[in-house]
């Protein structure tokens, strides 16, 4: 019963904007630290975003920072990801995950951290 379910992705030109969302279905996703992550052909999994669950304290790779934001909305139980100035190397399957423990005070971009994940969805940036 338990799903993530990632959705908005697509192709951008660069500089360009998306908004990913992850919905979660079978358990209340603001009790658990969700984080987004990424795999280009190739690489492995990479940390992009996160947010806690009890602060709601956020964490970013420095590859994103100033141009990524993740954000929480508890009545939809969803988590997004706002992607601004779009680049190139931004391109990969984007994947949410939930926190192994609910009610963590910080959040990682650690894959280990992360027990769920969702099937992911495809941003391709490309002029």
């Amino acid at each position: 019963q338990l799903q993530l379910v990632e959705s908005g992705g697509g192709l951008v030109q660069p500089g360009g904007s998306l908004r990913l969302s992850c919905a979660a279905s079978g358990f209340t996703l603001s009790y658990y630290n969700i984080g987004w992550f990424r795999q280009a052909p190739g690489k492995e999994r990479e940390g992009v975003s996160c947010i806690s669950s009890s602060t709601g304290s956020t964490n970013y790779a420095d590859s994103v920072k100033g141009r990524f934001t993740i954000s929480r909305d508890n009545a939809k139980n969803t988590v997004y990801l706002q992607m601004n100035s779009l680049k190139p190397e931004d391109t990969a399957v984007y994947y949410c995950a939930r926190s192994s423990e609910p009610f963590q005070r910080r959040c990682f971009t650690t894959p280990y951290e992360y027990d769920f994940w969702g099937q992911g969805t495809q941003v391709t940036v490309s002029s």
